[in-house]
């Protein structure tokens, strides 16, 4: 029973302090004056009764009441209603009258004019909200009214008035003023009363946003209503109270918080505070807070909360039950005939549904909680622990962050210790839990049940509120109608305190002599309920079959037979089985078969394969049960031993110990707690009653506890029920009893830890150390009072006398962290402080001792013979390369690639491998055997080249193998492989750190002469590198270095030649050049000011330079271009607009640049050197391609200095301007050079079909957001010219300045700028900047947007800006690190959402693809229009280089040839500076720049193009690979060094063609011709180029038809990777050697393949490919000479364009060879790269393979029947080259079919180098010898073959071959 109130108050309007801004309030009185006892009064109720603060009125305001709940600091809450009025304020009304200004005074008392506010407070412990608003206003209708009733008496009788607690019972009682009123106590005092809040509530905010409150109250957050009505916001927090129901809200809880108090919310707890809406604005600043509005029903969630979410299915479930409840119409709302709809629930019923919906949520989500309850105190009061780890594992919910953070919370931590106790009253939840879990489950999904089940849960709610369903009458008077608006009210009676006081003792003496009624609560014991199961009915793992079982059994069984081979041959399958939890637990059952009396002594060879399956165990068990593994493991490992010597035996333990789970205080807490409640179990069962469950009446349903954890909890609710009638002497010894088995268990736990924390080899404590050691405490499992004194444990380092131990760090580590588990465990099952004491004592010499013993053991165990490891096997090695030192043996672990390690779907477990890692002068490499036998016999091999290595780390691996392999080494490569290997106990740590050491040296050499490249047994060079010149060096010094460097390589001649004396060449270089002349006397001369002296003739001691220089791709390919030529004069055609200059011949003017470039033929080499400073790294604009229809030009350049450039577009008329100095010479140079190059590029107007352009968009470069189909927008409205950047995303695409509103795709983006859309709309102004906007551009200047922003573009000029917004190589390294982390992965990762398609995407690889190729698609475009483009982007090294190279590759079918390709390498890539060696760290300057893979993304946006154009190709993407493979192999010189004016300066760049001998490095190009001339290696079968109107290629560039290149991915395990071509040919031969000596045995042709291990296009090549070796085998067979592929595949082609096959399955080569345009849409037959391509062992197939020999050897007659390429006359010819070449001789063919006399290197080539048409051909006339002729050639042998485009000289062997050849080419040009 206890008092109905505690206090009454009346509060008012403090009138004393009306100075200040704000009113206040006062008590003005309060009843009783003398706190109770029991209930304090409560401070600050003036601040809550007036929440919006105390403030006067002018008017009278209707009487409010609300309920403020206030908390004092023991948590008990105290319930203030507040009932507040407005009265006439006396002392301001004369103010009032006088601020009115009343002329004269009638005498009449005139109505009020200010109201201040008056509040009757009452303070209860009970919440009884109706009948405190009910007796409130009984107070204010006595005073309103003037009833005559006596206030002292009312009052009284508040005090007087007892209430029981709970029951269900009835209180009737009167407070003397003609009431009659009723108070009904519930059923159970634990579950909440709500009326009709929680109804409230939901209709006010709807089921989701009170759902996201819900969640939020339980991961506690802070939450903040807010509304208009104090009412409504009390209502509300406790609707949302009690919806969390079982559990109890423990932080502050302020329903109504005043406006004084605002700080608190800026509190850093969690928080139910209601606020008045008033504040809206202060609480909208807050960034932590949720925000509900009571009013406009929505919540605000802020974005730095992540709201965690209920775990499915419950969410689901729950949302539907609401559903269901709040809107039962919903489900039939479709109905054609619905059914009759049924009274709807009224409030309260509907209140109380909801809150049945949430109890069977939690009833779901607490399913089995009490199976997971730690028994460890009973006495004198239950100390219960929570198993947290336990319990998520069972549910299955170990990852879920919701219901973590609720395990974690305070409110769960009071629900353990409120509901944890086996003995107490139940209520309404423990049933459920209990015993409706079951059903709950079965009503899934089944509507109409599940509703049933809410309405009986519902009517348990509504029956505990409403106990009786006949309440008494009830009578309470109210206040008449309205009377708060009289006019004269008298201010609140002034109570008469003294009569109240005594009133007040007279009632207590009264009830002091009359017993108390107390209700006795009801106890019982707890049903225990089902055991955890887990929440999804998850299918049985695939793991845990009866196979697997048996395989472990069956194992453990031969491994204490001692049946050894058995055992090798089942360890491997029990190992993997052991990634199942039943796989475990069966382990653990079958090894506690053999243990006899707590020990089991093993042999060596059981030891180790115990061992290794415990660590198996170990180490593949989840989070969601390693305690419960490691626990039950943790006796095991103190039994298996092993008797080393007489006195010393080796336990299990010790090479266990290397798990993260020992240093995990948590595991060793649950753990103990485990075992401390079976030791109590077993202390209270000898003197248990077995019958005692007779003696306790329980629910039929509840079963008889058959398990251990039931049991000791009813062992438990017995002792509690018997404790109150036991003795206290009985009291104390059970007390003693169980703290004396607390202790000995500690003392148990403390050997335990110090077995499995103390290494075998003190000198390795990594375990420890990498534990995190600040988060021991803070991590703790448990919900009992934390540890005290924390540092407790270093007070006892310096006592224990070990401190000057040989291992005191080891020792210290492991003692602080045992004693801070015992302070923990100790003082929260409450052992004495004594005890704990000596514990702290015993610790350290415990510690000290197993060190001595385990010194012992460990000298021992090295004696032991080492365990037979596999032999160690050499790989093969390249020509020239050695071995650095001797392999080191490892174990190769599986990384992230599932695929070698069974994968997903099984297969063969090649990894891990157990071998050897060996380094090379050119690669890293391992090579060893797959650990699991029943693989086979197989050799992986896994290796890279060195000079690719990104990373490389120390790690620590825990393999399943062998349990001393933990020290290992990651290495990562830049061709997507990844070396993750665990050194073998061998191995040393000094042999680590040296290979690592030769590593680091051979990755970053000191000279390129060191690399692979030159180490083919070769002998570097003696050549002294130049030093780090300072910026300021002459160009003389740095000529003379150049010259003489190249001189010692013997490359080059540049300058005086003083051994060869040859006549000079007259060679014209520019004739409106100065003709100043050379200065004799320096090798090299250059004027100081930086200009380069021209000269119109050149010394014949630089012809060698020049010839070399024209023998370059450029050169070359600026002739096939028809780019212009060297010399001027009379040659020079007077149309030309540009030249080749020669101007950097010396490399003087940009060193990055090639020594010949084109440039605008008005523009003076003089003028170039002012030009060139104008631009990053010198780097001008200069043309690299023409297109050979509408001529346009392609210019590349670096970025722009800034200044250079502004003069051009700031005036018309760029002339006008005068050099000042230096700087603006430059800038008129520059404004001159680009005015040269707008004159020299070519104009629409001239060109056919472009004469009637209808549109000029001012195109701009900009991110937009949506990039699918919509990358290039135009309107067609007017717009200003001035170029605009919108920053509306992150992906580029094009967009003009609002001109055009037709949206269109990639395909004609070209034809669209080129104006060849619809014409503009009619009513233009015929101004001329609208004539200008109606036609295209001739010139279009791709920059880079901070530079050109704020250009203004001169009208006069036909040239377009396009600001660009491009990926920087920062990016580019960012992107590629996340590529390789998503392709070579080191480790298989937990979550399932990161698959590779995600990783690829977060990766940003392909967005940076396709921003490439959407620049290069657009340029491509432009060019085919007709327009020219300049490209000026950041150094033009990196993103220049890509673009430039990609739209050549779409515009020239050249480049898509072999050769094609390989001269737009060495042109865009080589010849004009691509920083290769700095981009992929080849030298110790770059070695911390990172690797930026700028040429591999070149590589693979042509895998794209070439994906989507197969047929367009000559070369496979086999060839892309190997190029991608090797430019970063440093295995080729092709690759090294930044610029031609670096391999030049090191020599190896020309090469002396006289002596061979000489010659140093190996080219790429050379390799790749080679191998192609072997086989067709790097040729693409579905080479079939289309000819005529489609001339450019137009790839789909959107990111989702970008595809993965298997490069990133595919890797061949059998022999390493696919592009060491030498090895590949090496150990094909012998394998074939094998087979053909090993003839006895019959051999099945029968292979399984392997993706990962094998070579998939070796082993199984295309159709093609087989019948190119059947004839190849064939051929042999027959004893003929070998043919070549390349004329056999020529005929093929030829022969089916001639005859029509009506079968198209004749032969597989008919499909590739017809175009067809479906071919082009891959839509009929898609062969798969050749690969590598050579013959193989398994090539040789029967005729089951597809092949029959009849039909290839029928195939091989129809191919040699042929004639060979119609050859009318063939033989040797010199011929001399272009000017400044030599005489050559070179391999004639004249072909009369043709017309074409075509020559070769010599007579076994195929490919021609070139041909001349004869029909071109004027005459053949008989010459004279000319200067540098072939020695010994007869004087009449020469003739010259003279077209309209040039004359040819040729020199025969002798006259009369001559005139053969003469003869042949005339008559052959007579018959044409």
């Amino acid at each position: 029973m206890t008092r109905l109130a505690d206090y009454f108050v009346v509060v008012g309007y403090d009138s004393e302090k009306t100075g200040s801004v704000e009113g206040s309030g006062k008590i003005i009185q309060r009843f009783p004056r003398k706190d109770w006892d029991d209930a304090p009064f409560p401070q600050g109720i003036e601040l809550f009764c007036q929440p919006a603060g105390w403030q006067l009125s002018t008017e009278r305001k209707q009487p409010t009441y609300f309920v403020v709940v206030l908390t004092d600091i023991d948590s008990d809450r105290h319930y203030c209603a507040c009932l507040t009025f407005h009265e006439a304020e006396i002392n301001l009304q004369g103010c009032k009258r006088d601020e009115i200004g009343e002329e004269e005074d009638t005498g009449l008392i005139q109505p009020a004019q200010v109201f201040a506010p008056k509040s009757l407070v009452l303070v209860s412990q009970l919440d009884y909200p109706e009948i405190f608003k009910a007796c409130l206003g009984l107070i204010y209708t006595v005073y309103v009214d003037s009833l005559n009733v006596n206030l002292e008496n009312v009052i009284t009788n508040l005090f007087t008035c007892l209430v029981p607690v709970a029951g269900g019972s009835q209180k009737l009682f009167s407070l003397g003023a003609g009431d009659r009123q009723l108070i009904q106590t519930p059923l159970y005092d634990g579950l909440p009363v709500t009326s009709t809040s929680v109804a409230l509530l939901f209709q006010q905010l709807g089921i989701q946003q009170v759902f996201s409150l819900f969640c939020a109250v339980l991961t506690e957050n802070k939450i903040i209503f807010h509304s208009t009505s104090h009412q409504r916001l009390g209502e509300a927090s406790r609707a949302l109270e009690s919806l969390i129901f079982p559990l109890k809200y423990s932080y502050p809880y302020i329903p109504i918080l005043p406006a004084r108090l605002l700080e608190v919310l800026s509190s850093p707890t969690p928080f139910i505070i209601g606020v008045h809406s008033m504040f809206h604005s202060e609480i909208h600043e807050l960034l932590d807070v949720i925000i509900a509005d009571l009013d406009g029903g929505t919540i605000k969630i802020p974005e730095c909360i992540h709201l965690s979410q209920l775990p499915e299915p419950l969410l689901h479930q729950t949302q539907e039950a609401l559903s269901l409840v709040i809107h039962p119409d919903l489900e039939v709302a479709d109905y054609a005939f619905p059914p009759v709809r049924t009274a709807p629930s009224n409030l309260r019923m509907l209140d109380k549904e909801v809150r049945a919906v949430f109890l069977r949520l939690f009833a779901q989500l607490f399913q089995g909680y009490r199976s997971c309850l730690q028994l460890i105190r009973i006495h004198p009061e239950p100390v219960i622990h929570f198993h947290k780890a336990a319990f998520l594992g069972q549910r299955g919910l170990v990852e879920n962050d919701f219901l973590t953070k609720v395990l974690d919370g305070m409110a769960f931590a009071g629900f353990v210790s409120e509901r944890g106790p086996p003995y107490r009253s139940c209520d309404l939840f423990d049933d459920l839990v209990a015993f409706d879990v079951e059903r709950i489950k079965s009503e899934e999904g089944i509507p109409p049940k599940m509703l049933k089940h809410i309405r009986e849960l519902a009517e348990q709610l509504y029956k505990n509120e409403n106990p009786n369903p006949h309440m008494a009458f009830q009578k309470v008077p109210k206040p008449t109608e309205g009377s708060h608006m009289r006019v004269h009210v008298p201010s609140f009676p002034k109570i008469n305190e003294d009569k109240v006081e005594t009133l007040l003792q007279e009632s207590l003496a009264k009830h002091l002599n009359s017993p108390p009624a107390v209700r006795v609560e009801k106890k019982c014991i707890v049903p225990a309920g089902p055991s955890v199961v887990s929440i999804m009915d998850r299918m049985g793992s695939i793991f845990n079959s009866a196979r697997r079982l048996e395989v472990v059994r069956n194992c453990i069984s031969y491994i204490f037979e001692y049946k050894v081979l058995e055992t090798e041959k089942t360890l491997p399958a029990a190992l993997r089985a052991l990634k199942g939890r039943v796989a475990r637990q069966c382990l653990i059952e079958e090894l506690s078969l053999h243990v006899q009396q707590n020990r089991a002594i093993l042999d060596h060879q059981q030891f180790d394969y115990i061992v290794r399956m415990i660590n198996c165990a170990l180490q593949d068990c989840s989070a969601s049960e390693e305690y419960y593994v490691a626990a039950t493991l943790l006796p095991l490992t103190t039994a298996f031993y092993r008797k080393l010597a007489i006195g010393v035996n080796q336990f299990a333990y010790t090479c266990v110990q290397d798990h993260h789970v020992w240093a995990n205080q948590q595991f060793w807490e649950a753990t103990f707690y485990n075992d401390v409640q079976s030791q109590i179990r077993a202390l209270y069962l000898t003197s248990r009653n077995e019958n005692f469950l007779s003696n306790f009446k329980q629910k039929d349903k509840d079963p008889l506890p058959t398990e251990q954890e039931k049991r000791v909890m009813d062992l438990a609710a017995e002792q509690l029920r018997l404790w109150p009638t036991l003795h206290k002497e009985k009291q104390q010894e059970l007390e003693k009893g169980e703290e004396n088995t607390v202790f000995s268990q500690a003392i148990h736990y403390a050997q335990l830890m110090v077995y499995l924390l103390v290494p075998l080899d003190t000198s390795k404590n990594k375990l420890l150390r990498n534990a995190a050691t600040g988060d021991w405490e803070s991590g703790s499992n448990s919900f009992v009072t934390n540890s005290i004194a924390g540092s407790v444990a270093e007070s006892y380092d310096t006592e224990s006398g070990f401190e000057d131990a040989e291992n005191n760090d080891v020792a210290n580590a492991v003692i602080r962290f045992i004693m801070r588990f015992i302070d923990k465990v100790c003082t929260e099952s409450g052992v004495t402080q004594d005890h704990i004491k000596n514990l702290h004592c015993m610790i350290p010499g415990i510690v000290a001792m197993h060190i001595e013993t385990l010194e012992a053991v460990h000298r021992e165990s090295r004696r032991l013979p080492p365990i037979q490891k596999p032999k160690i096997l050499r790989p093969a090695l390249l020509p020239g390369e050695e071995f650095v030192g001797e392999g080191l043996r490892v174990v190769l672990d599986s990384d992230g690639r599932e695929e070698a390690s069974g994968g997903p779907l099984g297969g063969p477990h090649i990894l891990p491998a157990e071998g050897a890692l060996f380094l090379t002068t050119y690669r890293i490499i391992f090579k060893g055997t797959p650990h699991d036998p029943l693989v086979g016999e197989q050799t992986i091999v896994r290796s890279f080249p060195i000079a690719s290595m990104t990373k490389e780390k120390k790690i620590s691996i825990q393999i399943q193998l062998q349990q001393n392999t933990q020290e290992g080494l990651q290495i990562r490569s830049s061709t997507f492989q990844i070396i993750k290997v665990a050194f073998d106990e061998e191995v040393n740590s000094e042999m680590v750190e040296i290979f690592k050491k030769h590593m680091v040296r051979f990755r970053y050499p000191q000279s390129i002469f060191t690399t692979f490249a030159f180490a083919a047994g070769q002998n570097a060079p003696q050549i002294i590198l130049p030093k780090q010149k300072e910026k300021n060096t002459s160009f003389r010094t740095l000529s003379k270095n150049i010259v003489r460097s190249a001189k010692k390589a013997g490359k080059m001649t540049i300058g005086r030649q003083s051994t060869v004396k040859k006549k000079p060449v007259v060679l014209t270089i520019d004739e409106r050049g100065n003709r100043s002349g050379w200065n004799e006397e320096d090798e090299v001369s250059a004027s100081d000011d930086g200009e380069l002296p021209t000269s119109s003739t050149l010394k014949a001691s630089e012809k060698s330079t020049m010839e070399q220089l024209v023998e370059r791709a450029c050169f070359r390919d600026y002739q096939r271009l028809g780019l212009g030529t060297i010399g001027a004069g009379s040659s020079r055609s007077k149309t030309e607009h540009f030249r080749i200059t020669a101007a950097n011949r010396m490399y003087l003017l940009c060193r990055s640049y090639p020594g010949l470039l084109v440039v605008p033929q008005p523009v003076p080499d003089s003028s170039l050197q002012k030009v060139a400073r104008c631009y990053r790294h010198n780097r001008l604009p200069v043309v690299c391609w023409k297109h050979s229809k509408t001529k346009a030009v392609l210019l590349r350049s670096g970025g722009f200095h800034g200044k250079g450039v502004v003069g051009l577009f700031k005036s018309p008329n760029p002339h006008s301007a005068a050099p000042t100095s230096t700087e603006s010479s430059s800038s008129i140079e520059q404004e001159k050079y680009l005015q040269a190059l707008l004159n020299a590029v070519p104009s629409l107007s001239k060109m056919n079909g472009c004469n009637t352009p209808t549109g000029h968009p001012n195109i701009m470069l900009s991110p937009v957001l949506g990039y699918r189909d919509k990358l290039f927008t135009h309107s067609q409205q007017k717009s200003t010219v001035k170029g605009r950047v919108f920053n509306q995303g992150m992906w580029a695409s094009l967009r003009s300045s609002s001109r055009f509103n037709a949206q269109f795709s990639t395909t004609d983006v070209g034809a669209r700028l080129a104006g060849k859309e619809s014409p503009v709309t009619a009513g233009c102004d015929n101004s001329l900047q609208n004539q200008l906007l109606k036609r295209q551009a001739a010139l279009y200047l791709f920059g880079e947007k901070s530079q050109l922003r704020g250009f203004k573009l001169d009208l006069a000029l036909n040239c377009e800006l396009i600001p660009v917004d491009y990926c920087d190589v920062r990016q580019v390294k960012a992107s590629f690190k996340k590529l390789m982390r998503a392709c070579a992965p080191s480790r298989v990762s937990n979550d399932t959402d990161m698959t590779l398609y995600r990783l690829l995407g977060e990766s940003e690889w392909l967005l940076q693809i396709h921003r490439i190729l959407q620049l290069a698609v657009v340029i491509a475009e432009l060019l085919e229009s007709g327009s020219s483009v300049m490209v000026s982007l950041e150094d033009g090294m990196d993103i220049t280089t890509q673009i430039v190279s990609l739209a050549q590759l779409l515009c020239d079918p050249f480049y898509r040839t072999l050769e094609g390709f390989k001269i737009l390498i060495e042109k865009e890539w080589l010849s004009f500076g691509h920083k290769f060696s700095q981009r992929s760290n080849l030298t110790p300057n770059s070695q911390g720049s990172g690797f930026a893979p700028v040429f591999l993304q070149f590589l693979d946006c042509v895998h794209q193009i070439h994906h989507q154009y197969p047929m367009e190709f000559e070369f496979n993407q086999y060839y892309l690979k190997f190029l991608a493979y090797h430019y970063v192999s440093n295995r080729y010189k092709t690759f090294l060094l930044d610029s031609d004016y670096e391999r030049i300066e090191h020599g190896i760049l020309f090469e002396d063609k006289i002596d061979k001998q000489s010659k140093r490095g190996i080219c790429i190009w050379e390799c790749i011709d080679r191998i192609h001339k072997k086989g067709p290696v790097f040729f693409s079968y579905m080479y079939s180029p289309e000819e005529g109107e489609k001339y450019i290629l137009r790839p789909c560039i959107n990111i989702s038809a970008l595809k993965k290149w298997d490069y990133y991915i595919g890797e061949t395990l059998s022999s390493g990777p696919s592009y060491e071509w030498d090895m590949v040919s090496a150990k094909t031969g012998a394998s074939e050697e094998l087979e053909q000596m090993d003839g006895s045995v019959p051999q099945t042709h029968r292979k399984v393949v392997w993706p990962c291990y094998d070579n998939v296009s070796k082993v199984q090549p295309d159709a093609i490919t087989k019948l190119l070796e059947e004839i190849g085998r064939l051929e042999n067979e027959l004893n003929q000479s070998l043919e070549q592929w390349k004329p056999i595949w020529d005929r093929v082609k030829v022969s089916h364009k001639e005859e029509v096959i009506p079968e198209p399955t004749r032969v597989a080569s008919s499909l590739m060879a017809s175009n067809v345009q479906s071919f082009q849409r891959r839509s009929m037959l898609h062969l798969a790269d050749s690969g590598i391509g050579e013959n193989d062992r398994n090539t040789t197939t029967s005729p089951s393979n597809g092949v029959n020999t009849r039909r290839a050897a029928t195939l091989y007659n129809q191919f040699s029947s042929k004639d060979v390429e119609n050859r009318s006359f063939e033989g040797v010819l010199y011929k001399r080259g272009a000017l400044l070449k030599g005489w050559k001789p070179r391999w004639f063919v004249l072909d009369i079919t043709k017309h074409q006399l075509r020559y070769y290197d010599n007579g076994e080539d195929t490919n021609p180098r070139g041909f001349i048409d004869l029909a071109e051909v004027e005459s053949v006339l008989p010459a004279s010898s000319t200067l540098g002729a072939p020695k010994h050639s007869n004087e009449r042998a020469f003739f010259d073959l003279k077209t309209n485009k040039r004359v040819y000289n040729f020199c025969a062997q002798d006259a009369q071959i001559a005139q053969q050849w003469m003869d042949k080419i005339q008559n052959c040009i007579s018959d044409a």
